[in-house]
């Protein structure tokens, strides 16, 4: 996670086209897009037991940012009065008025359109499953003030990017391509609840679901650590399914010492370790398993 760059404020005089683009951009950190796709490339490889056709990379990439950008649009708008009321949020775009809902919401349309559209040019099963996966990005943004599973209902949203990219590929939903998205789900999970740790005395005050709220913080970490073994026992699942080589072993266990030093910097429920850094290593540790995996196709 980066620092918030402050935008100009929006006012009558900087409110042009241009410059809400820009302030949208930020707010949705539109950079960590790039953190977003690795699974989803790592998806298509599988699926094409190689590199996929570049015309199928090109919708793919379209669509996560599509959805990537609808998604978080959507939490920023939905999440507005919270956002303003919690200490640690209050100086997004909307609450701080640096754009209004009406920008952002035009915006999150504009997404939802460009996957619809990528959808369609993948493949009639992709446009037919696009609906279910627009529904969970809005269910996200709602889900923290119904169940404390919200962390899984995020999950569920990025699981779902390594198995449309499969199905993008292939037109049908395989073993793998569920491994893998359940992978992801547990990985996202677990660290969402990480996350929320930040948050935990506001939501408690709030009257707002989140795991942190109902176990505590210890209980958090360790249930964090469960769903994060849980992510590399269903990767290593995916080794055996799709007889993957060493690269892809090598990449896993890259990952598994980032993911250990993540939870062994918490693990005496010193918040203070929850920093940028900490948080862009799991950036990080995407994009390992995306180099192993393509390694792995072309080498092996």
């Amino acid at each position: 996670m980066q620092k918030n760059i402050t935008p100009a404020p929006y006012t009558e005089e900087n409110k042009g086209f241009a410059h809400r683009i820009v302030v949208f951009l930020e707010m949705i950190k539109f950079p960590h897009t790039v953190f977003a796709l690795p699974f989803a490339f790592t998806g298509a490889l599988l699926a094409a037991n190689g590199i996929p056709s570049w015309d199928k990379v090109l919708w793919i990439i379209v669509a996560m940012v599509g959805a990537r950008t609808a998604a978080m649009g959507l939490n920023r708008l939905i999440d507005a009065e919270i956002d303003g009321k919690n200490p640690r949020t209050k100086g997004r775009a909307i609450p701080a008025g640096f754009i209004g809902k009406g920008t952002v919401a035009f915006f999150v349309a504009l997404s939802l359109l460009i996957l619809i559209y990528a959808a369609y040019r993948l493949n009639p099963l992709c446009l037919k499953l696009s609906p279910i996966a627009i529904f969970f990005l809005f269910l996200y943004s709602y889900s923290k003030r119904f169940t404390s599973f919200a962390h899984l209902i995020l999950g569920l949203c990025l699981g779902a990017a390594p198995m449309g990219a499969w199905v993008a590929i292939r037109g049908d939903l395989g073993l793998p391509a569920i491994l893998l998205g359940a992978a992801v789900t547990f990985w996202t999970a677990g660290f969402d609840i990480l996350y929320a740790l930040q948050d935990l005395e506001f939501d408690k005050k709030e009257g707002l679901y989140s795991i942190p709220v109902k176990l505590g913080v210890n209980g958090s970490l360790w249930l964090a650590r469960i769903f994060h073994i849980i992510m590399f026992g269903l990767l290593v699942g995916i080794y055996f399914r799709m007889q993957l080589g060493n690269f892809f072993i090598a990449g896993l266990a890259i990952s598994f010492i980032m993911i250990f030093y993540e939870h062994w910097l918490l693990r005496k429920g010193d918040l203070t370790k929850l920093d940028a850094a900490f948080f862009n290593m799991n950036g990080y540790i995407s994009v390992t398993i995306f180099i192993a995996t393509l390694l792995d196709r072309l080498i092996t």
